[in-house]
């Protein structure tokens, strides 16, 4: 007001309105990776309102860069111990060779920003699927910004089978993933059934127990902040094998964790 202003309500920058609500909704249903910079940069708004959209509209934090809901409900905690329990005595107890097994595959927004003014210039969405040996293969979606059935049956993972079948033609697969309607829809499991390829179930609102989100995106893009598609494949290469297991082994210790604390979060809030 000192400078002239007589209201408030012609700044974009300041108000929580329905419509930004909406947009950063749409955002983080996109991207559960998206960060304020990124939401600031994408919708020009400031970052008081994107905190108080976030915590106070949408009800949601963020766990391992990724946005959950607030508070986790006695069912959902349950199915988390469950889950743990399950997949520890199967992978780390009875026979530790299966988890060699596994391919772990998730999506994520990967942003380019101009250094001089901090604007996203450029973004693509990757898919990319790793094991505990290390990276398997990373595709980017070039034609569309959304994760498809047909996408996924027809581009994506018969690269991942191509990847796979040159280390080991007969390598057995089994594939875990989270609940996106592209991995969970018939058409997805119906052809990952015709590939003889397994899946493994995952936890609801679980990316702490997922390698690729308390792993993999996060590593990778703490090294190429400012980077493209062929940087992330580069960085996701450059990562030493031991790294990849002691991935796996810190995914089998906080399903121990999880055990312990009865299917509460137990990652610093």
């Amino acid at each position: 007001f000192k400078r002239g202003r007589v209201s408030l309500s012609d700044d974009p920058r300041v108000a929580v309105t329905q419509e930004n609500v909406d947009a950063v909704r749409k955002l983080i249903i996109e991207d559960r990776h998206v960060t304020y910079r990124e939401i600031e940069a994408s919708l020009k708004i400031s970052k008081t309102s994107i905190q108080k959209i976030l915590h106070e509209e949408l009800g949601v934090r963020k766990l391992v860069s990724r946005w959950i809901p607030h508070l986790l409900t006695e069912e959902q905690k349950a199915a988390r111990v469950n889950w743990c329990e399950k997949t520890f005595d199967r992978f780390n107890s009875v026979n530790p060779k299966n988890v060699y097994s596994i391919v772990r595959g998730d999506e994520s927004w990967i942003y380019c920003y101009e250094p001089e003014n901090k604007r996203q210039s450029a973004v693509w969405m990757v898919a990319t699927f790793v094991s505990n040996a290390g990276h398997i293969a990373t595709i980017p979606l070039n034609e569309q910004r959304t994760v498809t059935a047909n996408w996924y049956t027809t581009i994506c993972f018969p690269k991942v089978i191509t990847e796979l079948q040159k280390i080991n033609p007969e390598r057995r697969i089994i594939l875990h993933q989270d609940n996106a309607s592209s991995h969970t829809v018939q058409k997805t499991r119906q052809y990952l059934t015709e590939e003889n390829v397994e899946l493994l179930d995952h936890p609801p609102y679980s990316p702490d127990l997922s390698p690729n989100d308390f792993f993999t995106f996060p590593k990778i893009k703490n090294r190429i902040r400012e980077e493209a598609v062929d940087a992330f494949k580069n960085a996701v290469l450059d990562l030493p094998a031991n790294e990849w297991n002691k991935c796996f082994e810190n995914w089998f210790e906080r399903m121990q964790m999880c055990i312990n604390l009865i299917g509460e979060y137990f990652e610093k809030q």
